[in-house]
C-alpha cells in the first residue's frame, strides 16, 4: 500500500540536500531544516519511499492532498518519565506562590508509584501517549525512576518496554527515604541487583548528578556498571546549579545530556567538542520558574540541541511539543526552524537514531501534517491545535 502526500505547502525535511531551497540541515545555517516548497512524499508500508516536488510525484494507491499545508517529521521526545502514579498539583500550586523547586519532592511520588498496580500504570501510559501523539509527538523515550526499589524499578522498565525502545533505567534518580543519609549504600544496590533486573529491559542508563540527588563520584559508579551491561549512558546535569555532570556526561560519551539550566562556558565548550546532545526541557523551567537556558548561546558555540517535553508530575506536567518550541522561540533565543530541528532532528540525535525525526527516503514513515501553511505556527499561534493529521510507521492515527 503506498500513500502520497502531496500540495504541500511548506516541507520540513531535515535532510541535507533536499532540494534549491533547502539548507545544510543542521542548527546555525539558514535553513537548518531542509525546505522544500510545492512538495510531496510517497509512503510504501512504514517507510518513506520518495520525496520531491509535487509535479514530479509517481502515482500511489491513495492520494492526500495537503491543500498548501505544512508538513514537518513526527516529534521526537527524547525526555520524559510518564510511569508514574499520583499527582503533584499542590506542589505546583506552591511553587507559583513562591516556594523553590527541589529534588526531594521526587519522592512523593515514588510513594504513589509503589502503590498502584501494574493496569494501572499501564493504562495511565497508555493514556500520555495518546495524548501525545495526538499533538504529533510519534517517538518517545520512557525513563524508570519512581520506583526506587528492585521489584519497582523492573516493573517500571517492563511497562515502558511494552510501548516504545527507547526505555532508560533511571534507578538513580534521588535516594529513596529508606536509605536516607546512606547514599553510597543505595547505590551498591543500583548497580547490583537492581541493575540486574532492570538492563534485559532497557537500552539506556540514566542519573540524576546533581546536588540532593547524586553526587560525581556516585553519578560514575553507576553510569560506568550500566555501561558495563551494554546499557549507553545519558544525564541529567545542570538544573538545580552549576556542576561537573556534563564534563562526567562528555567524558563517558553520553549520547545526551538533560536540563543543561546552568552551564559554565567551560560546559558549552566540551558539548561543542563532542558528539553529546544537550537536551532542553523548556517546561521544566515554565513550572518550575528557574531562568530559561540561553539557546541562541549554545547554538552559536556549535552544541547540537534538542527539544523534549520531560513530561513528569513534579516540574513538568505537559506533554505538548508545540508548546515547548513555542516557549523555546518566545524565551530561549531559538528561531522556529531551530526549534522545530530541536523538537525533531535533535531528538533523534539525542537517541542516536537515523531512521526518525526526518522525511527522506528510508525512513520512519513518521509525519505530521499542520493545519497552518508553515511550522512558525506553531509558535506563533501557542496553545492552538494545529496538527490535522500524523501518520506513525505510516498509518494515518
Amino acid at each position: 500500500m503506498t500513500t502520497l502526500l502531496t500540495n504541500i505547502g511548506e516541507l520540513t525535511t531535515n535532510a541535507p540536500g533536499a532540494g534549491p531551497s533547502a539548507g545544510a540541515g543542521t542548527p546555525g545555517s539558514g535553513d537548518p531544516v531542509g525546505t522544500l516548497h510545492e512538495a510531496a512524499v510517497l509512503i510504501d508500508g512504514d517507510r518513506i519511499a520518495w520525496v520531491g516536488a509535487a509535479a514530479d510525484a509517481p502515482p500511489a494507491d491513495e492520494i492526500v492532498d495537503a491543500a498548501g499545508r505544512a508538513v514537518i517529521p513526527g516529534f521526537v521526545d527524547s525526555h520524559s518519565h510518564l510511569v508514574f502514579g499520583g499527582d503533584r498539583a499542590v506542589e505546583f500550586e506552591e511553587r507559583m506562590a513562591g516556594r523553590k523547586y527541589a529534588a526531594g519532592g521526587i519522592r512523593s511520588t515514588v510513594a504513589a508509584t509503589r502503590a498502584a498496580t501494574d493496569d494501572e500504570l499501564r493504562a495511565r501510559v497508555r493514556g500520555f501517549l495518546d495524548e501525545m501523539l495526538a499533538q504529533g509527538t510519534t517517538t518517545v523515550e520512557i525513563k524508570s525512576g519512581y520506583g526506587l526499589s528492585v521489584a519497582d524499578e523492573e516493573r517500571l522498565v517492563r511497562l515502558a518496554a511494552e510501548v516504545t525502545p527507547e526505555v532508560t533505567f533511571l534507578g538513580a534518580h534521588v535516594v529513596p527515604a529508606e536509605y536516607a543519609d546512606r547514599g553510597d549504600e543505595y547505590v551498591d544496590l543500583v548497580i547490583g541487583p537492581m541493575l540486574d533486573a532492570c538492563a534485559p529491559h532497557a537500552r539506556w542508563i540514566d542519573v540524576f548528578c546533581e546536588t540532593g540527588a547524586f553526587t560525581v563520584a556516585q553519578s560514575r559508579r553507576v553510569l560506568e556498571a550500566g555501561i558495563a551491561r551494554g546499557l549507553a549512558p545519558r544525564v541529567h546535569a545542570s538544573q538545580l546549579g552549576p556542576g561537573e555532570g556534563v564534563a562526567l556526561a562528555v567524558e563517558l560519551g553520553a549520547a545526551s545530556v538533560d536540563h543543561g539550566t546552568y552551564l559554565t562556558d567551560e560546559d558549552v565548550a566540551l558539548l561543542a567538542a563532542s558528539d553529546t546532545v544537550l537536551t532542553l526541557l523548556p517546561g521544566v523551567e515554565f513550572s518550575t520558574r528557574q531562568p530559561y537556558p540561553d539557546a541562541r548561546r549554545l547554538i552559536d558555540a556549535g552544541v547540537t540541541v534538542a527539544l523534549a517535553c520531560d513530561t513528569n508530575p513534579g516540574s513538568s506536567f505537559t506533554s505538548s511539543m508545540p508548546f515547548c518550541i513555542a516557549v523555546a522561540v518566545r524565551d530561549m533565543g531559538m528561531t522556529p526552524a531551530e526549534a522545530v530541528w530541536a523538537a525533531t532532528a535533535g531528538g533523534a540525535r539525542a537517541l542516536r537514531r537515523d531512521d526518525i525525526g526526518i522525511i527522506a527516503p528510508g525512513a520512519r514513515a513518521d509525519l505530521v501534517l499542520l493545519d497552518a501553511p508553515t511550522r512558525i505556527h506553531l509558535a506563533y499561534r501557542p496553545g492552538v491545535p494545529l496538527v490535522a493529521r500524523v501518520w506513525k510507521d505510516g498509518v494515518a492515527v
